[in-house]
């Protein structure tokens, strides 16, 4: 995103054009993220490493007198302003990007955090829908902290304006997305990567230091969509994975786990735990499912150890077995994912590439030596739309802060 004040500056004069004169909209600002390692382990309870990136959604609003919500995106501009209520925070087929805004009024409300009056909303950002960088958690997330703002909901904390967005997109929105997203866009540090435990939500901001190497995005172009797509199966079938595991330790087929207590979730399984437990799945799909949970939250605390030690080496290895294990075990990466990381693995600068976000499309993250960006985008660049006829974009990794106030 170019400079986030003044862009803001400048959506405030759109405020008042599309809302009318009055008091000044506060402001705030959500970023997208990128996940470095640990996909698909955010609902299983594992570990995940992502960073927020410096472009985002920003969100700017002002109290009603009376019980309407009016909402603008400056990204779509031919859709007006759109009208809801307080009275109505339902789903509709037509919402667009409206049912987020509402989805998170929603989940605050049943939370206890009810707003008096209704808002005028509007709504920009620069994350490239369906790219998985996690456009939909950035607009829920700075929708979130704009009612805190407005309704001055001082107990309202950035964990759990995440939780509330999370409750939007899982429970209003039908999309059964883990935490992670929302949790990166609420808790992200300028220059690191946060290690989060998804299922006990504790974290560690680790340093992004990779001395001599550098994080290159690239949105293969093929736009991906979770809410009605193999997401939800996904996340299905580890359930029943787990709870065959569960019910089995329960009736002594198998012995507990090392903490001695039933697993919530499968990555509390290290990987020879689970290939202890694998014979009572009984089903090939079921089984490759819980493996990748299980060894990919291996490989995101193994990463995480690497990049606190200055070994990005091992750290590009682990991206490549990740991309390999969604590929082959999972089964949500596409054609032309497998091309574009394909054409990055094979480069001798660049030290490990893989799929990140929920997969279908989307985007690759790739680790390549300092100094070769220019050449990594030129040759890459061209292979693929070679192989494929797409023009792919490239995006730089600057690792920036979490949701925030815009004071002007």
């Amino acid at each position: 995103m170019e400079n986030v004040a003044e862009k803001a500056c400048e959506l405030k004069k759109t405020f008042f054009k599309v809302f009318g004169p009055g008091a000044a909209p506060e402001t705030v600002f959500a970023p997208g993220r990128v996940n470095l390692i640990g996909e698909h382990t955010d609902y299983n309870g594992g570990f995940v490493l992502p960073c927020a990136l410096s472009y985002g959604t920003l969100a700017l609003g002002r109290k009603r007198s009376d019980r309407k919500i009016r909402m603008y995106s400056h990204n779509v501009t031919h859709l007006g302003i759109l009208e809801s209520s307080l009275d109505d925070l339902k789903a509709y087929e037509s919402d667009h990007f409206t049912g987020y805004v509402k989805g998170v009024i929603w989940a605050a409300e049943e939370a206890g955090f009810v707003c008096d009056t209704g808002m005028d909303i509007l709504i920009w950002g620069d994350v490239p829908n369906g790219s998985g960088l996690s456009s939909s958690a950035a607009l829920e997330v700075s929708v979130g902290l704009l009612i805190k703002t407005l309704f001055s909901f001082e107990e309202m904390t950035q964990p759990q304006i995440a939780l509330l967005s999370q409750k939007a997109e899982n429970d209003f929105m039908g999309m059964q997305c883990g935490i992670m997203d929302q949790f990166i866009s609420a808790m992200g540090k300028e220059g690191h990567a946060l290690l989060l435990n998804t299922g006990t939500l504790t974290y560690e901001h680790i340093p992004l230091v990779l001395e001599g190497a550098e994080i290159v995005i690239i949105n293969s172009c093929v736009k991906h969509s979770l809410v009605g797509s193999a997401y939800n199966d996904r996340r299905n079938e580890c359930e029943t994975a787990l709870d065959r595991i569960r019910k089995a330790m329960q009736d002594g087929t198998l012995a507990f786990p090392a903490s001695g207590k039933l697993p919530e979730g499968l990555c509390e399984l290290t990987p020879d735990e689970f290939e202890d437990a694998a014979a009572v799945l009984k089903d090939e799909i079921l089984y490759a499912r819980a493996k990748h949970a299980v060894y990919e939250n291996d490989r995101a605390i193994r990463a995480a150890e690497a990049l606190s030690q200055g070994n990005k080496e091992l750290f590009g290895t682990l991206m490549k077995e990740s991309h390999a294990s969604l590929r082959d075990l999972y089964e949500v990466s596409c054609a032309e994912m497998d091309v574009l990381t394909d054409i990055a693995n094979s480069k001798e600068y660049v030290l490990g590439a893989r799929m990140t976000g929920g997969g279908f499309g989307g985007c690759s993250v790739n680790l390549i030596k300092e100094g070769y960006e220019e050449q990594f985008r030129k040759e890459v660049g061209e292979e693929y739309t070679a192989k494929t006829g797409k023009k792919p974009l490239f995006y730089a990794c600057v690792p920036g802060d979490g949701a925030r106030v815009i004071k002007q």
